[in-house]
């Protein structure tokens, strides 16, 4: 529970300061008199609202954890709130961000306006039929979490498989491309130096005709042969020189004649084609080595893809079986809901007939599946909607809510902050608020603005909260106290002595 509350300067209190008992805790007081301003000061100091106080401190007296914010707990917490240019928190003394207080002090208070629609969530109503059906089976708890566990692991499979599909149709292009620079380069089928062979037959075959003329008419050389070696004869030389010259230019005439030979037979085009070919490889890829390289690797990127499809296939199938697997088990907890939904119907009816509301009427419907499964619980009052409620029914339905889920969930409690949660109700209906406020002031502290007397004369501790020029107070009442402002709340300023004896009876009540 909060035992303690100070705040300075903001905006109508200069200073004031408030110690807290547990239960139901109210402030009345005349319009305008700054209760609200109250309320949310007690909110900004726990960044559950913006707040512009210089200095406001709410001492709480219970341990929360706050281990993932570096601050060890301890079984009394402090919130601070300063503004000194800008506005900082400290926890037990500890510097801590906005976002950080706000989610340490959600772990206890709550903040119902009229705009809230919490206690209306799919996995809050759901808890609720859910603990009937544990009273009842004892291994339905278990069922709930194996159910959890299963939805969350198809929930990551069904994830990766989305992404494999996502990535399906680049994953095909990549595949496709692959399979053709790997065919491009294939169809060429280049070899290592190949290039340098095909040069040499292009640069042969643009000489052969020429080499074939000088070849013709060198020819005469070979006819003088014979008179050479006879005048070297008569001369008496040493003809070796000669004959060795003659054979060596024999020989490479031949060779030169053989290849001449192996050119007429070499289809012209189909090398200008090879050699554009080669070359078109050499431009791309730089060489034909870096050529044959980037084929290879193609062709492993090549068995990548077709292991893509194994995958896809493997995590298809999975899907699959974790899908039937969990239709169900949350067919059986369909059922399991189903049981219970009369009873829970018959206790949330009498919090609504004791809070003057029309009986419910409760609908398990089928959703889309979840963690809790595929149901979602559909509350009507007489075929009106939550949105066909007017505030004072909404409100009065979340508190039938709230009282069915105290009685389930014992030892939950926090603190509750309530603005003007019975505003436009008849005194019947006031009362009733109260009668089921006063119960779960057992399990929570709950802080009220109160229009109507039967709401405070109900409380457990008392404020009023008053203005004296520009400047508000606020301070606790005594028992003769509370009677004078009961009083004033029900006949106005000037009280009279019937007013004066209905609030002793509501006290008394």
């Amino acid at each position: 529970m909060i035992s303690h509350f100070f705040i300075r300067e903001y905006l109508s209190f200069d200073e004031a300061q408030l110690f807290f008992q547990k239960g139901l805790v109210v402030f009345t007081g005349p319009s305008g008199s700054g209760k609200s301003i109250l309320l949310n000061a007690l909110l900004g100091t726990m960044a559950q609202s913006q707040s512009e106080a210089s200095m406001a401190e709410v001492a709480l007296e219970m341990r929360i954890d706050l281990e993932e914010f570096g601050i060890e707990s301890d079984e009394r917490t402090l919130f601070k709130q300063l503004k000194k240019g800008n506005t900082r928190y400290f926890v037990n003394n500890q510097s801590i961000t906005r976002k950080s207080m706000q989610e340490a002090s959600s772990q206890f208070v709550r903040y119902l306006s009229h705009k809230d629609m919490s206690d209306f969530d799919k996995e809050r109503l759901l808890e609720m039929v859910d603990a009937f059906v544990m009273r009842r089976d004892g291994s339905y708890g278990r069922a709930l979490e194996h159910f959890a566990q299963l939805f969350a692991n198809y929930t990551t499979q069904k994830r990766s498989l989305q992404k494999l599909l996502e990535e399906e149709k680049r994953l095909e292009e990549l595949r496709e491309f692959a399979a053709f620079e790997v065919a491009k380069i294939d169809a060429i089928s280049p070899q290592i130096g190949e290039d340098e062979t095909l040069e040499t037959i292009k640069k042969s075959l643009s000489k052969k005709e020429k080499i074939e003329e000088k070849i013709a008419k060198a020819q005469v050389v070979f006819e003088a042969e014979h008179a050479v070696s006879q005048a070297l004869e008569a001369l008496e030389v040493e003809s070796a020189f000669f004959d060795d010259a003659m054979n060596e230019l024999r020989s490479r005439f031949e060779s030169a004649q053989s290849m001449l030979e192996e050119l007429e037979e070499v289809d012209v085009e189909a090398v200008l084609d090879r050699i554009q070919a080669i070359g078109e490889l050499k431009r791309r890829y730089g060489s034909i080595e870096a050529a044959l390289a980037h084929r290879d690797t193609k062709a492993k990127e090549l068995e990548k893809y077709e292991n893509f499809e194994s995958e896809k296939k493997r995590l298809t199938h999975e899907v699959a079986q974790l899908l039937e697997a969990l239709q169900e088990e949350s067919d059986a907890i369909h059922v399991a809901r189903l049981g219970v939904l009369p009873q829970l119907q018959e206790v949330l009816n009498s919090y609504l007939q004791a809070l003057y509301l029309r009986e419910a009427q409760l609908e398990l419907a089928i959703d889309t599946m979840d963690k809790s499964g595929v149901d979602a619980l559909a509350i009507t009052l007489k075929n009106s909607t939550l949105e066909q409620l007017s505030s004072g029914e909404f409100n009065r339905l979340r508190l039938a809510l709230m009282a069915v889920r105290s009685d389930l969930f014992v030892g939950q409690g926090g603190v509750l902050i309530l603005d003007e949660i019975d505003a436009n109700l008849s005194g019947e209906e006031s009362m009733s608020v109260a009668r089921v406020l006063t119960q779960l002031a057992q399990t929570y502290q709950i802080f009220a603005i109160s229009h109507q007397p039967q709401l405070t004369s109900q409380a457990h501790q008392h404020f009023l909260v008053y203005k004296e020029g520009d400047n508000s107070y606020v301070k606790p009442l005594d028992e003769q106290a509370r009677i004078d402002e009961i009083a004033r709340m029900i006949s106005g300023d000037v009280i009279t002595q019937e007013a004066r004896d209905f609030a002793t009876k509501l006290r008394g009540a």
